[in-house]
């Protein structure tokens, strides 16, 4: 029976979308091809109004060893005859309305994006955003995420290594749940999601398929209402232990080299894999439905194309190697079950019960071929002028700044995320160094090997509202950063692109100037961008979330003896700032949460600068000149001098600068610069080793914790430390 306009447009399809499908199949669709295409060409699926700015990211370069967006993750060569698979995605709204499931299945599609490609994942990282702490609806999402990340990881045995969370009124309705998945797998043995050959047989393997899911695409691309509960049976149910067994068969049908094509299911379940994977292999399939294990009975057809049931894989195989792919998961007591082949007609042809229920064009519904590609309008927020506006001079400094100092450590996006990180499994798999060395970025042994991998997830959105392409830039500059001060090298990007409605010209002139500044920044950086995901539509009655384009970088150490850590190792070693400090407040949390002053510019940053900073402590690394690297960031130098103090419980003496405002000195977030220490013995050499690279000495690293600013006694660490390490739990 054909499709009315009124499904279509109930589906999420636009009238010319509907008329568009007409065209492609020279007919209607009937109601199950219409579902299909508004899946497809959902924002989630299609990204059909960000492609076009997504093509002037640099793709290209570097280690990369597959372009961006070529397959299901990135990949970049680290020497040894290795690779690295990465990425990172989005599960927000899925998390607003059920934060447990939301979340745990977030990391579940993650890791699978990664062992698709026949990579074993190694590690995970997420970033997170929240409304205020004191709101109790905050606290249920906060609980209900964190036991989801924890409970999925630590079930599955892939240690979650670091991350990063924020608390904003902007995310009050519409929290930020965003999973990387960092994987290895050794030269020649990656798998793609194509499919070619015609007869070649295709299996569906894994759990069994289930109304859980159903639309999650779409629902995806949709703003998030008080009405959004009603969507629930859109969100998908996570069972660990059944990817932990579907991970260790993909892996070991990778060794039979009987693999064609393998694709993760994840949004739009079935649809999805079979019209990509047909596509990239410029071939089609025929797919009998009642084939397909299902959770429910009479499940109809356009169900089981639009389930985003968890857990599941469509492989394509060498005709003649069924026995052999049957044997590997039967063994691991996994569903497989020959469900198609591959045809030569480039047509998508699916039977129930022998009916022809749906016959399309593979290409017609992906990304890169017929799905729609829009031009959206933007113009400049009005609320720029008013940033511009600002006034540095007008803001008075407390009297009292110790009091304000230990104010500001205990905000939720500053103190210690203790709370959240004991919930994770970080030392599954004995890859981490971080528990007893920390760094600024995560460093993780790669086993069979001497090297280690650095990574990271960072973006201060706060920053991307002040100015869209500043902010950017600097959130891949933070990035790179941390890597470089973990004693890494930057090799690539992966990106999260968490954006409100775009339909609305201001928000959109958001997403295209972070565009612009992300591209400018990975230039410099030589890090291209494998791929990663654009998630928009997050806003609420409210408005729309603060910009986010969360970066996922990952960097390469050759051998962990290169690794530098972040805190102070001996009393009386010298403290250096690597950078310039400037009379600098901009976009603060000292400025937002302690004055009260939510409207400011961007922090100070010019991209040369940046690079001239990191090349100096990279170069001070691979010399042995420091003890310790710890980059500015959030809470200014304070902040940075108090963490780099707390794990040997060693205190710090210095001055501040008579021509900058003290606050300023302290609290402020100007970007560019790096805390390092150094034994006193060795300071001429480092000295003069970075006389064309701007430099102070701020003082001494002291015994007992004991802190003196200006000669004021400010305290022992022992009680900052416990300030910081307990403020979340106690809000909790």
């Amino acid at each position: 029976m054909e499709a009315t306009l009124d499904q279509a447009i109930k589906l999420g399809l636009r009238e010319d979308e509907f008329e568009a499908i007409k065209n492609i199949l020279g007919r209607t669709p009937n109601f199950t091809e219409t579902a299909m295409y508004s899946v497809m060409w959902s924002e989630h699926c299609s990204y059909k109004n960000s492609i076009k700015w997504l093509k002037t990211l640099p793709r290209e370069g570097g280690r990369l060893l597959v372009k961006a967006g070529e397959e299901n993750a990135g990949l970049v060569d680290i020497g040894d005859g290795l690779g690295c698979v990465f990425k990172i995605e989005s599960h927000n709204h899925p998390s607003a309305i059920e934060p447990f499931q939301g979340a745990a299945t977030g990391v579940g599609g993650i890791h699978r994006d990664i062992f698709t490609m026949g990579a074993r994942p190694i590690a995970s990282l997420n970033s997170l955003r929240f409304g205020k702490l004191d709101n109790p609806k905050t606290k249920w999402l906060l609980k209900g995420v964190v036991k989801g990340i924890g409970h999925y990881g630590n079930c599955f045995g892939v240690p979650t290594v670091g991350g990063e969370i924020y608390f904003e009124n902007c995310y009050q309705t519409n929290p930020l749940v965003n999973a990387m998945s960092v994987g290895v797998v050794k030269a020649g043995e990656t798998a793609s999601a194509t499919s070619y050959g015609a007869g070649n047989p295709v299996f569906i393997v894994g759990a069994s398929t289930g109304k859980d899911g159903i639309g999650g695409a779409s629902f995806a691309s949709a703003d998030i209402t008080e009405n959004s509960a009603e969507s629930l049976p859109a969100v998908q149910v996570g069972d660990p232990f059944e990817e932990k067994k579907l991970l260790e068969a993909c892996l070991e049908l990778m060794q039979t080299k009987a693999v064609i094509g393998m694709q993760d299911m994840g949004a739009a379940g079935i649809t999805c894999s079979t019209s990509e994977m047909s596509a990239k292999g410029e071939h089609g399939m025929i797919i009998h439905l009642d084939k397909v294990p299902t959770r429910q009975h009479n499940m109809k057809p356009w169900e089981m194309l639009l389930s985003e049931s968890q857990e599941r894989m469509l492989v394509v195989v060498e005709k003649g190697r069924e026995a052999d792919v049957q044997r590997i998961f039967d063994k691991w007591d996994i569903h497989c079950v020959n469900i198609g082949e591959v045809t030569t007609d480039k047509h998508l042809k699916y039977y129930m019960n022998g009916e022809l229920i749906a016959d399309v064009p593979a290409e017609s519904l992906v990304l890169g071929g017929g799905a729609p590609v829009y031009t959206r309008e933007y113009s400049e927020p009005a609320y720029l002028k008013d940033i511009a506006a600002f006034d540095l001079s007008a803001v008075t400094t407390p009297s009292d700044l110790k009091q304000a100092a230990m104010e500001l450590v205990q905000l939720p996006s500053i103190a210690s995320k203790r709370w959240v990180y004991d919930q994770y499994d970080s030392m599954v798999g004995t890859g981490t160094t971080q528990t007893n060395e920390p760094s600024d970025a995560p460093v993780v042994r790669v086993h069979g090997s001497e090297k280690a991998l650095a990574m990271t997830t960072d973006c201060n959105s706060r920053y991307v509202f002040a100015d869209p392409y500043k902010g950017a830039m600097i959130a891949v500059s933070e990035a790179a950063r941390n890597i470089v001060c973990s004693g890494g090298e930057p090799v690539g990007v992966t990106n999260c692109l968490n954006f409100g409605n775009p339909y609305n010209p201001e928000v959109y002139y958001q997403f295209v100037h972070a565009i612009k500044g992300m591209g400018d920044a990975c230039l410099q950086f030589n890090t291209p961008v494998t791929g990663g995901n654009v998630s928009f539509y997050n806003q609420s009655e409210d408005g729309p979330v603060y910009p986010t384009p969360t970066i996922g970088m990952v960097g390469v150490l050759d051998s962990l003896d290169q690794k530098m850590t972040m805190f102070f190792r001996n009393p009386g070693d010298s403290i250096y700032l690597i950078g310039t400090q400037r009379n600098d407040l901009n976009c603060s949390e000292y400025l937002h949460h302690i004055c009260g002053v939510n409207i400011s510019p961007a922090p100070h940053f010019e991209l040369s600068e940046e690079a001239m900073i990191q090349n100096a402590v990279a170069k001070m690394i691979s010399r042995k000149l420091i003890l310790s690297a710890h980059d500015v960031s959030e809470g200014g130098l304070f902040t940075t001098l108090l963490e780099s103090g707390m794990k040997n419980n060693l205190g710090f003496e210095i001055s501040t600068d008579a021509n900058l405002r003290k606050d300023a000195f302290l609290f402020g977030e100007a970007q560019s610069r790096v805390v390092v220490s150094v034994n006193p013995t060795i300071q001429a050499v480092f000295e003069a080793e970075l006389q064309d690279t701007p430099f102070v000495k701020l003082g001494t690293v002291t015994a007992n914790g004991n802190i003196r600013i200006d000669g004021d006694d400010w305290g022992y660490m022992a009680d900052w430390k416990n300030a910081y390490d307990t403020a979340i739990e106690k809000m909790l």
